[in-house]
């Protein structure tokens, strides 16, 4: 999938009118129909299966959140075909509306911007729960898992349910990350995808309920590793292609220490720096060439890097500094390329600098718990996101290696730590 792109001076881009909000609509027939029969395919292919929990509690025409683990594009398909004929708005990222708004609008999307505060968006989902008697589908991760586990979900989800008062069903895939996980450069594996609809819980249970004990309820019902999965499930992924990309998630060697190093190519991770060789097995498990992998497991790897983001920040030696190329969004016409500039992450927050000077922006650590980066976004490349309700600054590395898992790690542990001193 690409979006609609093109050069404009950063001066002409801020001069451009911001679009109002519009109410979302609810999703006709022909369009629920048309997006059930588009999913057709490729669950057939995955050979797509549905186990349901619970569900005869929901009535057929009641309003409900639905709540759903996000690992790849296949996660709306799936959704799509089980939850027809049932009339539900999505809420998606902003830049999915790029150049179709028209589209995205009668689908039934809520366009969001992920990871930046959104009051309108609260207020959009009551409108399509109570006036539109529409469900409301809602991805509470954000953005792909990187390594097959749940990414941070927000303390507000609590809150958030004991303003809606609906229904909470609990979608859950299995295999969808190993389908198609975010590293491997949208090439599709021959897995098996299931899911499970359970329904997690009623308007009473949530009144009852304190929302620290609800958001913990979220933390169990998101806590997946499709590695594990894989591996306990006897899932052997043959594809020659299984470890291209890798480097984006395991950018930093166990081994020597070196970042930016790894190369993730055909079946194997190699180390630049130390020459050290890892396979990646049909089962997803990481075998040395010398017999001591340090980490057999990808999301063990990847905690590991977590841990040694946080040990960089408490030490005051973190920081990223590198030249980018800069598309910014304000509307839902055009992506803006407006040029280059300098990028830099530390103690501070993010701040974005270019454009001849024209763009200064600063981003505080706790502008958001977590930060929107993803690989290969739109076909274009590797991308950092950062901005406010007005702009988003959509950052492509031009140097320094594999730095956009680092990146997300290093937003995240800043957040926690400026929030755990007060």
């Amino acid at each position: 999938m690409k979006i609609k792109n093109k050069p404009l001076s950063y001066a002409r881009v801020m001069a451009l009118p911001r679009e109002k909000r519009r109410k979302p609509r609810r999703p006709g027939r022909f369009f629920r129909c048309l997006l059930k029969t588009l999913s057709a395919g490729e669950l057939k292919d995955v050979d797509f299966r549905l186990t349901r929990q619970g569900m005869d509690r929901l009535g057929p025409e009641e309003p409900a959140l639905f709540l759903m683990n996000h690992s790849c594009f296949l996660d709306l398909k799936i959704a799509s075909a089980i939850l027809y004929p049932r009339p539900f708005n999505i809420v998606c990222t902003s830049d999915g509306f790029v150049g179709k708004a028209w589209l995205m609008e009668r689908l039934g999307c809520i366009p969001t911007q992920k990871f930046v505060s959104d009051p309108a968006l609260v207020r959009d989902m009551v409108y399509a729960l109570k006036q539109l008697r529409s469900s409301v589908l809602l991805y509470p991760e954000a953005s792909y898992s990187f390594d097959g586990t749940a990414t941070p979900l927000p303390d507000t989800l609590g809150k958030l349910l004991k303003l809606l008062k609906v229904p909470v069903v609990m979608i859950e895939t299995k295999g969808a990350f190993l389908h198609d996980p975010l590293y491997n450069g949208l090439q599709l594996r021959k897995v098996p995808v299931r899911a499970e609809m359970r329904y997690l819980l009623s308007p009473r249970d949530i009144e009852e309920k304190p929302v620290a004990e609800l958001n913990e309820i979220f933390r169990e019902q998101f806590a997946f590793d499709g590695f594990r999965y894989q591996r306990e499930n006897g899932i052997r992924i043959t594809e020659p292609f299984r470890a291209d990309g890798l480097n984006r998630v395991l950018y930093k060697c166990p081994v020597c220490g070196a970042e930016g190093r790894m190369e993730g190519k055909g079946v194997r991770l190699t180390c630049g720096a130390c020459g050290k060789v890892w396979t990646l097995s049909e089962l997803g498990a990481l075998e040395a060439e010398d017999g001591d992998p340090v980490f057999d497991h990808v999301p063990d790897w990847y905690a590991w890097e977590r841990e040694e983001v946080k040990k960089e920040i408490e030490n005051g030696a973190y920081r990223l500094d590198l030249p980018v190329q800069i598309r910014m969004l304000v509307d839902t016409k055009c992506l803006y390329t407006v040029g280059t500039g300098r990028l830099v992450h530390d103690g501070t927050g993010f701040t974005l600098t270019g454009c001849e000077g024209q763009l200064v922006y600063h981003q505080s650590p706790l502008a958001s718990y977590s930060l929107y980066a993803d690989y290969f976004w739109y076909e274009l490349g590797d991308m950092i996101c950062i901005g406010d309700g007005k702009t988003l600054y959509y950052c492509f590395p031009l140097a320094g290696g594999d730095v956009v898992a680092k990146t997300r790690l290093a937003a995240e542990e800043l957040y926690k730590l400026r929030m755990d001193r007060g």
